[in-house]
Protein backbone atom coordinates (compact mmCIF):
# COMPACT_ATOMS: atom_id res chain seq x y z
CA UNK A 1 0.00 0.00 0.00
CA UNK A 2 1.21 3.49 -0.84
CA UNK A 3 2.57 5.07 2.36
CA UNK A 4 1.02 8.48 1.58
CA UNK A 5 -2.47 6.94 1.21
CA UNK A 6 -2.00 4.86 4.36
CA UNK A 7 -1.01 7.94 6.38
CA UNK A 8 -3.94 10.02 5.06
CA UNK A 9 -6.42 7.20 5.75
CA UNK A 10 -4.97 6.58 9.21
CA UNK A 11 -5.18 10.30 10.04
CA UNK A 12 -8.89 10.21 9.12
CA UNK A 13 -9.47 7.21 11.40
CA UNK A 14 -7.53 8.80 14.25
CA UNK A 15 -9.59 11.99 14.20
CA UNK A 16 -12.90 10.12 13.91
CA UNK A 17 -14.76 9.13 17.04
CA UNK A 18 -17.56 7.42 15.13
CA UNK A 19 -17.54 4.83 12.37
CA UNK A 20 -20.47 3.58 10.31
CA UNK A 21 -20.58 -0.20 10.70
CA UNK A 22 -22.30 -2.08 7.89
CA UNK A 23 -23.65 -5.56 8.52
CA UNK A 24 -25.99 -7.94 6.68
CA UNK A 25 -29.37 -8.93 8.09
CA UNK A 26 -31.03 -12.37 7.75
CA UNK A 27 -32.60 -11.72 4.35
CA UNK A 28 -29.28 -10.49 2.97
CA UNK A 29 -30.05 -6.78 3.07
CA UNK A 30 -27.27 -4.41 4.17
CA UNK A 31 -27.74 -2.24 7.24
CA UNK A 32 -25.56 0.52 8.68
CA UNK A 33 -25.26 1.95 12.16
CA UNK A 34 -23.09 4.69 13.63
CA UNK A 35 -20.88 3.20 16.34
CA UNK A 36 -18.58 4.97 18.78
CA UNK A 37 -15.03 3.81 18.13
CA UNK A 38 -13.64 2.40 21.36
CA UNK A 39 -10.17 1.53 20.09
CA UNK A 40 -8.35 1.07 16.81
CA UNK A 41 -5.00 -0.35 15.77
CA UNK A 42 -3.85 1.04 12.45
CA UNK A 43 -6.32 0.37 9.66
CA UNK A 44 -6.71 -3.29 10.58
CA UNK A 45 -8.44 -3.66 13.96
CA UNK A 46 -11.35 -1.73 15.47
CA UNK A 47 -13.36 -2.26 18.66
CA UNK A 48 -16.87 -1.06 19.53
CA UNK A 49 -19.08 -1.56 22.59
CA UNK A 50 -22.62 -2.83 22.15
CA UNK A 51 -25.49 -4.70 23.78
CA UNK A 52 -25.66 -8.48 23.60
CA UNK A 53 -29.40 -8.05 23.00
CA UNK A 54 -28.97 -5.73 19.97
CA UNK A 55 -29.93 -6.74 16.46
CA UNK A 56 -26.44 -5.66 15.25
CA UNK A 57 -24.81 -8.29 17.48
CA UNK A 58 -27.16 -10.98 16.15
CA UNK A 59 -26.42 -9.93 12.56
CA UNK A 60 -22.69 -10.27 13.18
CA UNK A 61 -23.18 -13.71 14.73
CA UNK A 62 -25.27 -14.79 11.73
CA UNK A 63 -22.99 -13.30 9.07
CA UNK A 64 -19.57 -11.87 9.97
CA UNK A 65 -19.05 -10.07 6.63
CA UNK A 66 -19.02 -6.36 7.35
CA UNK A 67 -17.81 -2.93 6.29
CA UNK A 68 -16.73 0.12 8.21
CA UNK A 69 -16.82 3.71 6.95
CA UNK A 70 -15.18 6.85 8.28
CA UNK A 71 -15.67 10.25 6.71
CA UNK A 72 -14.87 13.91 7.04
CA UNK A 73 -17.62 15.88 5.35
CA UNK A 74 -15.73 19.15 5.70
CA UNK A 75 -12.82 17.87 3.59
CA UNK A 76 -14.96 15.55 1.43
CA UNK A 77 -12.83 12.60 2.47
CA UNK A 78 -13.86 9.01 3.17
CA UNK A 79 -12.47 5.60 4.00
CA UNK A 80 -14.35 2.36 3.42
CA UNK A 81 -12.95 -0.79 4.97
CA UNK A 82 -14.11 -4.31 4.14
CA UNK A 83 -13.61 -7.14 6.57
CA UNK A 84 -14.98 -9.46 9.20
CA UNK A 85 -16.76 -8.62 12.45
CA UNK A 86 -16.90 -10.82 15.52
CA UNK A 87 -18.42 -10.60 18.98
CA UNK A 88 -16.30 -10.85 22.11
CA UNK A 89 -17.15 -11.07 25.79
CA UNK A 90 -13.50 -11.19 26.81
CA UNK A 91 -13.50 -9.88 30.40
CA UNK A 92 -10.04 -8.31 30.12
CA UNK A 93 -11.09 -6.30 27.06
CA UNK A 94 -14.47 -5.36 28.56
CA UNK A 95 -12.72 -4.13 31.70
CA UNK A 96 -10.17 -2.20 29.62
CA UNK A 97 -12.90 -0.39 27.64
CA UNK A 98 -15.20 0.19 30.63
CA UNK A 99 -16.15 3.75 31.64
CA UNK A 100 -18.26 4.37 34.72
CA UNK A 101 -20.69 6.49 32.62
CA UNK A 102 -21.67 3.24 30.87
CA UNK A 103 -23.34 1.99 34.07
CA UNK A 104 -26.63 3.59 32.97
CA UNK A 105 -26.68 1.06 30.10
CA UNK A 106 -24.96 -1.81 31.90
CA UNK A 107 -25.94 -1.63 35.60
CA UNK A 108 -23.85 -4.69 36.53
CA UNK A 109 -20.63 -3.09 35.33
CA UNK A 110 -18.08 -4.36 32.82
CA UNK A 111 -19.14 -7.98 33.36
CA UNK A 112 -22.84 -7.25 32.73
CA UNK A 113 -24.16 -10.05 30.47
CA UNK A 114 -25.63 -7.39 28.13
CA UNK A 115 -22.24 -5.66 27.66
CA UNK A 116 -20.42 -7.06 24.65
CA UNK A 117 -17.68 -5.96 22.27
CA UNK A 118 -17.71 -6.00 18.50
CA UNK A 119 -14.33 -6.39 16.82
CA UNK A 120 -13.91 -5.46 13.17
CA UNK A 121 -10.85 -6.71 11.26
CA UNK A 122 -10.23 -5.12 7.86
CA UNK A 123 -8.55 -6.76 4.87
CA UNK A 124 -9.36 -4.26 2.08
CA UNK A 125 -9.86 -0.53 1.87
CA UNK A 126 -10.91 2.30 -0.40
CA UNK A 127 -9.79 5.82 0.43
CA UNK A 128 -11.43 8.78 -1.32
CA UNK A 129 -9.86 12.23 -1.37
CA UNK A 130 -9.18 14.95 -3.92
CA UNK A 131 -11.71 13.48 -6.38
CA UNK A 132 -9.77 10.20 -6.51
CA UNK A 133 -10.35 6.68 -5.22
CA UNK A 134 -7.49 4.56 -3.94
CA UNK A 135 -8.11 0.82 -3.49
CA UNK A 136 -5.68 -1.12 -1.33
CA UNK A 137 -5.19 -4.32 0.66
CA UNK A 138 -4.61 -4.05 4.38
CA UNK A 139 -1.20 -5.63 4.68
CA UNK A 140 -0.08 -4.25 8.01
CA UNK A 141 0.74 -6.68 10.83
Amino acid sequence: MDNFIYEKALALVNRSSTGILGTVEKEGMPQQKAMLKTESKGLKEFWFCSNTSSKRVQQIKDNPRASLYFYDEKNFEGLMLIGIAEISQDDDKRKKFWHEEMRMYYPLGYNDPDFVLAKFTAFKGNYYYGLKNYDFDIDEP
